[in-house]
């Protein structure tokens, strides 16, 4: 069984109950299938929400967090892992870990308008790391590092069209941009209270406990 999900990614929010801006800029409009069915996807979603037991809330809670960053059981059980090694609260390493991943970042820059289309981007080679072409989406930034977009293709309309919607909205401190140069460097790594992921509003207890049994 394949395990990357090609369904509806609408329907993805709908099952957690709020956005997690798999589609970009739509996700902002009334045209989100969330503002449209705010109940999650099946023949018995709209029926109402079912009470969680203690597992079912980390469950969710991890679901939650996996969509939101796009990633497979796999990769964020190794994340997860990394982030135990890490000195300080497990919880907000696994965060500070997915927060830095190269794709999320260069959504963040303002250089694409979901994770799906940075792994485009950065899939077909089109990204340099510190003067490098580097083509892993799951590649951690570190303070220094310098993200941009390759020359021959910095005049891509998905560039320029993520680059319209960023400039309208505010941007995190721990890195600066210059849309000009299409390049951004890492000033520092985000602390918990800056992470994006889902609006910051996630319980990483939980998802430390569903991991630790």
């Amino acid at each position: 069984m394949c395990a990357v999900y090609r369904g509806p990614v609408c329907k993805l929010c709908r099952r957690e109950g709020e956005k997690l801006f798999l589609k970009g800029k739509r996700c902002a409009t009334a045209k989100c299938a969330l503002e449209k069915r705010e109940y999650p996807p099946g023949q018995h979603g709209s029926s109402g929400r079912y009470r969680k037991s203690g597992y079912g809330l980390q469950l969710r809670e991890k679901q939650k967090v996996k969509r939101a960053a796009q990633m497979t059981e796999k990769h964020i059980r190794k994340f997860f892992v990394i982030s135990e090694k890490q000195p300080g609260p497990t919880g907000a390493n696994l965060l500070i870990l997915l927060e830095t991943r190269l794709d999320n970042v260069l959504r963040l820059m303002g250089f694409s308008l979901s994770i799906k289309e940075s792994r485009q981007i950065i899939n077909h080679g089109h990204v340099h790391v510190n003067s490098k072409t580097c083509n892993i989406s799951s590649y951690v930034v570190r303070t220094g590092d310098v993200i941009s977009i390759k020359a021959k293709s910095s005049d891509m309309e998905s560039v320029k069209d993520a680059i319209e919607e960023s400039e309208k909205m505010p941007q995190p401190e721990w890195f600066k941009v210059d849309t000009a140069a299409r390049s951004g460097e890492i000033l520092r790594i985000p602390t918990r209270e800056e992470i994006t992921l889902c609006g910051g509003d996630i319980s990483e207890n939980l998802i430390v406990e569903l991991y630790s049994k």
